[in-house]
């Protein structure tokens, strides 16, 4: 290929030609100190504003456990079907609050004598209350999803505080309990929102 081809080509791809080396990409207007900042504030807007996620201050004591791996890809199935089914961060935020309080984001079966009642899953939902069927329940896009479904149709959810949103739908017999579990699932969200 000749110098005048080659220096075509390169140009088409955006690389430059200098004296027998690639220059790496073209930028030909190119102002380093101007250029360096978009990409930090790029990084910074792939961020969840914590303004959405934790709109009211969280609300007593918050706990923190440490998670390993299944726990985090459970967090992050709870994030897809919050996007899938078109609703913001918040919702991912009450949602894995839930499943922290509920299960520890574990996708529990049932437990024997330590099991409440039938309920399985994420977030503990019972066959027997009409949340779906054992397996449709301990499917965390499912189970993720009836929740959501649930939190949908509670008027206002969005500026309610996380506690009073979550017991709405799961009407638990400790309803202050998801509060402790609103930073750590706020930066679940915050971390794992964009990735």
């Amino acid at each position: 290929m000749n110098t005048i081809m080659r220096k075509s080509v390169l140009s088409v791809a955006g690389l430059a030609f200098a004296g027998g080396v690639f220059a790496g990409p073209i930028a030909a207007h190119a102002n380093p100190a101007v250029d360096a900042k978009p990409a930090a504030v790029a990084v910074q807007a792939d961020k969840p504003d914590t303004a959405k996620l934790i709109p009211h201050g969280t609300q007593g004591d918050q706990s923190h456990i440490t998670l390993d791996d299944e726990q985090v890809g459970n967090a992050k199935a709870i994030i897809a079907a919050t996007k899938k089914a078109g609703l913001p961060e918040r919702a991912a935020v009450i949602s894995i609050a839930t499943s922290l309080q509920e299960s520890k984001l574990e996708n529990l079966g049932h437990l024997g004598d330590m099991n409440d009642h039938d309920s399985l899953g994420l977030f503990q939902q019972r066959p027997s209350s009409g949340w779906g069927t054992p397996e449709q329940i301990t499917d965390p896009a499912y189970s993720t999803t009836a929740f959501l479904k649930g939190l949908k149709q509670v008027d206002g959810w969005q500026d309610m505080p996380l506690t009073q949103a979550a017991q709405t739908v799961q009407v638990s017999a400790y309803p202050d309990a998801y509060a402790q579990w609103e930073q750590q699932a706020a930066d679940l969200v915050g971390q794992y929102w964009n990735s």
